[in-house]
């Protein structure tokens, strides 16, 4: 089946020729604009498909979205993909409570944990989000949290220098778990 073009417009033959000659647009787009020149010049339906690799029926859509819509038509149309789970003001809750300190909240904890954001968030703010969605959102807010001094509290030990500064000297001197009657000469193992 032969397709006739409309004639082209001296505008949209430079504009055709300028992507189709292109090594920045994206692949698709110089390929469209390859089939339309095709078509103008004469070359069939299905010959264009062999030449692209695709079936006829591809070719044909490309030509009469051209052929209704101009050069806007080969334009990829927008996808709708997967919505968003939260809205921007729920983003914008998070960070803005991550920033905010827990004794300001009157809660009884000095700095926030993921799971104490979390749990603050779905009780308080009704966002039932998990630690680690609330974590993704704080680290692409990096360098906003960063410049406001938040720093998510490492897990200690009961026992360090860190947690009591006399641990040290209230723990005295180590006691050996073992005997000495129970230790074996290495030489006779």
């Amino acid at each position: 089946m032969y397709l006739k073009l409309r004639d082209l417009t001296a505008e949209e033959r430079t504009t055709l020729d300028r992507i189709a000659r292109s090594r920045t647009e994206a692949v698709r787009l110089v390929e469209r604009a390859k089939m339309i020149l095709a078509i103008n010049e004469g070359q069939s339906g299905p010959e264009i498909a062999r030449q692209f690799g695709c079936d006829a029926d591809k070719v044909y859509r490309w030509v009469h979205r051209f052929y209704d819509q101009g050069l806007d038509g080969l334009q990829d149309k927008r996808r709708s993909g997967r919505p968003r789970i939260y809205t921007p003001d729920q983003y914008a809750e998070v960070i803005g409570t991550a920033l905010t300190s827990p004794q300001e909240l009157h809660l009884p904890f000095a700095s926030w944990t993921l799971d104490r954001l979390a749990a603050y968030l779905k009780e308080q703010k009704n966002i039932a989000m998990g630690r680690n969605r609330i974590d993704q959102i704080l680290i692409a807010e990096g360098l906003l949290l960063i410049a406001e001094g938040l720093r998510w509290q490492t897990q200690e030990s009961w026992f360090s220098v860190k947690t009591d500064p006399d641990f040290k000297a209230k723990r005295g001197r180590s006691k050996h778990s073992t005997s000495k009657s129970l230790k074996m000469p290495l030489s006779s193992v």
